[in-house]
C-alpha cells in the first residue's frame, strides 16, 4: 500500500504544483504539504481532488495500490 502523498505525487505527473492547487482550489504551499505528508486534506477536500483527478476517493486515500 502506498501512502496518499505518494499517490497524489504520481497522479500530478508532469504539472506543476501550481496548477494542480490552482485546480483544486487550495494554496501553492497546501497542496505542498499534502504531497509531503505533513498534512491531510480534509473530507470535502479529497472528494475535489478525486474528481480533479477523475478517480475516487478511496482510490487515492484508503486502498491498496
Amino acid at each position: 500500500m502506498l501512502p496518499f502523498n505518494i499517490i497524489l505525487k504520481e497522479l500530478r505527473g508532469s504539472r506543476t504544483q501550481k496548477e494542480i492547487a490552482d485546480g483544486i482550489g487550495v494554496a501553492v504551499s497546501t497542496w505542498a504539504m499534502y504531497e509531503s505528508g505533513k498534512r491531510t486534506p480534509r473530507d470535502e477536500l479529497k472528494i475535489t481532488i478525486a474528481n480533479f483527478f477523475g478517480t475516487t476517493v478511496q482510490d487515492i486515500f484508503y486502498k491498496a495500490r
